[in-house]
C-alpha cells in the first residue's frame, strides 16, 4: 500500500501545527485535547522545521521539571525530520520509522507539507494489506 492511500483512508484529514514560539504547555494542551502524539512545527503550515512529540515533552519534564512548560517549542522539537512521499510504500515507510526509533512522519510533495502518518496509520494499512494478500491466496488454493 502506497503513503498516498494511507492518507485518502486517514479519519482525520490535515495536520496539526504550532508555530516556534508556541509555549511547551499550549503544544501539551493541544496534543491532549485531540488525543494526538504529535504537532509539525511550521510558521505557514506547510513547510515543517521541526515536530514536537510526546516523547519530547516527558525528556524535558524528566530532565527539568515543570520549568519546561512555558519553554517555547522551539527549545524542545526535533529539527531534523525524516519525511516520506505519497508514492512510497507502507513497508518502507514502516522500516524507517522503526530503524528511526519515531512514530510520526511528515509526508512531503516537493518542498511543502501534505500529510503527516504515524506508526498506527502504517501499522494498519499493512495489517490491511496483509489480510487481503491471504484472503487473495485462499480463494486460489480453494479455486475460487
Amino acid at each position: 500500500m502506497l503513503v498516498s492511500q494511507i492518507l485518502k483512508d486517514k479519519e482525520t484529514q490535515g495536520v496539526l501545527t504550532v508555530t516556534k514560539g508556541t509555549t511547551v504547555a499550549e503544544a501539551a494542551a493541544i496534543l491532549s485535547k485531540e488525543k494526538v502524539g504529535a504537532v509539525i512545527v511550521a510558521e505557514d503550515g506547510v513547510h515543517p522545521q521541526g515536530i514536537l512529540s510526546e516523547r519530547d515533552i516527558v525528556r524535558e519534564l524528566g530532565a527539568r521539571g515543570t520549568g519546561c512548560l512555558t519553554d517555547k517549542v522551539s527549545d524542545i522539537m526535533t529539527e531534523k525530520l525524516i519525511s516520506c512521499e505519497p508514492g512510497d510504500r507502507a513497508i518502507q515507510v514502516l522500516q524507517k520509522m522503526t530503524e528511526g526509533r519515531f512514530r510520526h512522519m511528515p509526508v512531503m510533495e516537493g518542498d511543502k507539507m501534505v500529510g503527516l502518518v504515524s506508526i498506527g496509520d502504517v501499522v494498519k494499512a499493512r495489517l490491511e494489506e496483509l489480510s487481503q494478500q491471504a484472503e487473495s491466496l485462499k480463494s486460489m488454493i480453494m479455486g475460487y
